[in-house]
C-alpha cells in the first residue's frame, strides 16, 4: 500500500517544514550519488558506534542519507502523505523539533536492540514513523487515498487511517519478531527503528500540539 494523502482535511498554511526536509533529503541524496559509498559510511551510523559512544553525530546525520532511489522514494510519499496536516496542528518550530526527536529516539531504539551490529544504519524512516503515529492519533478517521496492490491488479481506495497506519506498524511489529531470531550484521531493514520512532509519536505528540484549530475540509469530488 502506498498513501498519497488525506482527502478529508486540508492544511491551513503552506507546509514549509514538510517541504524543506523532503527537500534536504533530496539534496543530501544527490551527494550520495556524486561522492559514492565512502560519503555513506561516513556519515551513516553504525549501531556497535554508538553503543561505544563513537560517531554520535552520525545519529543527526543518518536520518538524511537513503540506500537508495527506491528507499528515498517511499519515504518521501509517505511523509508527504502525512507529514504537511501534523506540521498544521503541530505548528513549525514544535513539528520541526518533534520530527528530529522521532528520529533520535528510532535511532536510539535500534541501537538497544542491535548494539554489536556493524552494518551502516540510514534513513529518514524512524522520523516518518514517529509523525504517522501523530497523525493517527490526533486524525484516526480521515481517510487516506491509498494506492492498492492485489496481485497484478491496482486500486485506489480511501482508507481511514487508523486501518492504514495500524495495519502499517502491525506489519513492522511482525518483521521485528522475525528478524530478532537472525543476526543482523549483514543489514537489513531496521524494524526496530520504525517502532521505535512510532512509539515516540504516540507517546508525545499531543505534547507538541499548538492548540490552533484544526482545519477540517472534506473533499468534494
Amino acid at each position: 500500500m502506498i498513501p498519497l494523502r488525506d482527502i478529508d482535511r486540508k492544511p491551513s498554511r503552506i507546509p514549509l517544514i514538510t517541504s524543506l526536509i523532503i527537500a534536504v533529503n533530496t539534496l543530501v541524496f544527490l551527494l550520495e550519488l556524486a561522492k559514492g559509498n565512502a560519503f555513506v559510511e561516513r556519515w551513516a551510523l553504525v549501531p556497535s558506534e554508538i553503543a561505544s559512544g563513537r560517531d554520535l553525530v552520525t545519529l543527526v546525520t543518518a536520518m538524511f542519507l537513503h540506500g537508495g532511489w527506491l528507499h528515498i522514494a517511499g519515504n518521501m510519499i509517505f511523509f508527504w502523505a502525512f507529514g504537511p496536516e501534523v506540521e498544521d496542528m503541530m505548528g513549525r518550530v514544535r513539528y520541526a523539533v518533534f520530527y528530529l526527536l522521532g528520529g533520535l529516539v528510532a535511532f536510539w531504539a535500534q541501537v538497544a536492540l542491535n548494539p554489536y551490529a556493524q552494518a551502516p544504519t540510514l534513513g529518514a524512516s524512524g522520523a516518518i514513523a514517529a509523525v504517522m503515529a501523530a497523525f493517527l492519533i490526533t486524525f484516526p478517521r480521515d481517510r487516506i487515498r491509498t494506492v492498492v496492490f492485489l496481485g497484478f491488479f491496482v486500486t485506489i481506495l480511501r482508507i481511514p487511517a487508523i486501518l492504514l497506519v495500524g495495519i502499517w506498524f502491525l506489519l513492522q511489529l511482525l518483521s521485528e519478531a522475525g528478524t530478532l531470531a537472525e543476526s543482523q550484521a549483514n543489514g537489513g531493514v531496521a524494524y526496530g527503528a520504525h517502532i521505535g520512532g512510532f512509539l515516540f509519536g504516540l507517546a508525545f505528540a499531543r505534547l507538541f500540539e499548538s492548540g490552533r484549530p484544526r482545519n477540517n475540509q472534506a473533499e468534494t469530488i
